[in-house]
């Protein structure tokens, strides 16, 4: 029996899994508040508590970078450990994965209608793939071919510099320099990233704004669905313009990742944003931003794109590299 988990700062989720089920089909599950409790162990404590299964290995995807088996969860002071989790709860193996190699390892497992294409493409089914996931952050990692099946590894690519194409990105960029110091691709392009880019369009005076956004935004505790919905529904041009940047720098750093894998396996846009902004994303300007790589657009051209909108792809990555563990498969 696995005890799998998808540890976030806002939420954790718990399920347990077996082999003859599957990493699809959870035998139980359920979603706890993570900063009610002061450490993982308590709310397997009390999860395990409610059931009568004996558990045998561990798995759990964490918002943070893990290191020889130890992470700090981002925004949660926990600390996890693989052998002091096997201590506590009697386990023969634990094993702790970053939250975007846990999406990588669900890509192979994902079906059809867990998908939303953007680009066809051509596919290659064993050419590397790469996962860029906008949420909170951005979070970024590849898929490679050992020979037998598509293996994830994490990166921090989200916090490589942001490199501008265009003049305005280029005035972007020498606005926030003076205000962050190192500015990344993650401070541009995800949750935290749309109100700059907003602040930016404002604090410029590129475009007014609205008195009636201004009060929804300081009403707020999360200025990003206020921006999207504002341009979807084309009621402020400040937000449209931010949202359109947004697409351009997603499609941009979405085709650096794909030329550095070579991912001809395709690129998988993953996090809380695209599955929100599909109608925007399918339109030509994402596609436009993508392949405008100079030489290589016709390599960029046959990359397939999808959007990852099933919501539990981390947990099923989670419970996919576990179930590895249970069977003694690598």
């Amino acid at each position: 029996m696995l005890l799998a988990g998808d540890i976030g700062a806002t939420k954790t989720v718990l399920a347990l899994y077996s082999l003859e089920q599957g990493p699809r089909t959870p035998i139980v599950s359920r979603t706890f508040p993570s900063k009610k409790y002061d450490s993982l162990e308590a709310v397997i404590d009390t999860f395990l508590s409610e059931f009568d299964y004996s558990v045998s290995h561990a798995a759990f995807g964490v918002a943070g970078p893990v290191v020889k088996g130890r992470a700090e969860i981002t925004n949660l002071p926990w600390v996890l450990e693989e052998e002091r989790l096997n201590a506590a709860f009697a386990l023969q193996e634990t094993h702790l994965l970053n939250d975007l190699e846990s999406i990588a390892t669900s890509v192979p497992n994902l079906q059809a209608e867990d998908l939303h294409p953007v680009n066809e493409g051509v596919a290659d089914p064993t050419g590397a793939v790469g996962v860029v996931a906008p949420g909170t952050g951005l979070g970024e990692a590849f898929l490679t071919w050992d020979g037998r099946r598509l293996r994830a590894h994490p990166c921090e690519g989200g916090h490589t510099d942001f490199g501008p194409v265009n003049d305005l990105q280029h005035e972007l960029l020498a606005f926030f320099q003076p205000r962050l110091g190192h500015v990344s691709y993650e401070r541009l392009c995800s949750g935290i990233g749309i109100p700059n880019l907003y602040a930016f369009f404002r604090e410029t005076g590129r475009y007014e704004e609205p008195p009636w956004l201004a009060q929804k935004l300081r009403k707020a505790s999360d200025k990003t669905p206020v921006i999207v919905q504002a341009a979807q529904t084309q009621e402020a041009d400040i937000c449209i313009a931010t949202l359109d940047l947004f697409i351009d720098i997603l499609a941009q750093e979405a085709g650096n990742l794909a030329l550095k894998i070579l991912a001809t396996g395709g690129i998988y846009l993953g996090g809380g944003i695209p599955p929100r902004i599909l109608p925007q994303l399918e339109s030509e300007r994402f596609m436009r931003s993508f392949v405008s790589k100079g030489r290589f657009h016709q390599l960029l051209a046959d990359v397939p794109v999808h959007v990852i909108c099933k919501r539990d792809a981390a947990l099923l990555g989670v419970a996919t590299n576990g179930l590895r563990m249970v069977s003694h498969r690598d």
